[in-house]
C-alpha cells in the first residue's frame, strides 16, 4: 500500500516538474467529491482543483521545482491511506513551502487523493 501511495506521488512531482499539470492532476480522483483545502477555502470535485491549478500557476516559472519531504503514512484500512509531508517549491524569485495532509482510497483505477488540505508557510 505505501508504495503503491508513494508512486502515485512520485508520478505527481515529476508531473509537475515538466510542467504538466494534467498529469499532475492524475493523482486525484475523477469525481466531484474530491476536496481541496487550502488558505481558508474549499475546493470541490475535480474539474475545479484542475482549474484551480491551472489559474494560480500558469507557466513554468510560476511552478518552479517540486519537491515533497518528510513524508508520513498511516494505514487506516485497506482501501484508505492518509499521508502527511512538506512541500516547497523552488522558483528564481522565492521558495514557498508548508504542509499537507492527503488521504488516499483505493479506487478500480488504483490509489487516488480524494481530500488534500494544503497550507502555506507563512512569510518571515
Amino acid at each position: 500500500m505505501r508504495a503503491e501511495v508513494g508512486d502515485v506521488l512520485a508520478r505527481q512531482v515529476s508531473a509537475w516538474n515538466a510542467g504538466d499539470i494534467p498529469a499532475f492532476m492524475e493523482g486525484y480522483a475523477r469525481s466531484e467529491d474530491t476536496r481541496f483545502a487550502s488558505g481558508g477555502t474549499i475546493t470541490r470535485g475535480w474539474a475545479t482543483v484542475l482549474q484551480r491549478y491551472q489559474s494560480r500557476y500558469q507557466d513554468r516559472k510560476a511552478m518552479g521545482h517540486l519537491d515533497f519531504t518528510g513524508l508520513e503514512f498511516s494505514v487506516l484500512s485497506s482501501d484508505s491511506v492518509m499521508v502527511f509531508g512538506h512541500w516547497r517549491l523552488k522558483r528564481d524569485a522565492d521558495q514557498p513551502g508548508g504542509l499537507f495532509t492527503l488521504l488516499f482510497q483505493r479506487s478500480q483505477v488504483g490509489w487516488r487523493i480524494v481530500h488534500d488540505h494544503t497550507s502555506a508557510e507563512s512569510p518571515n
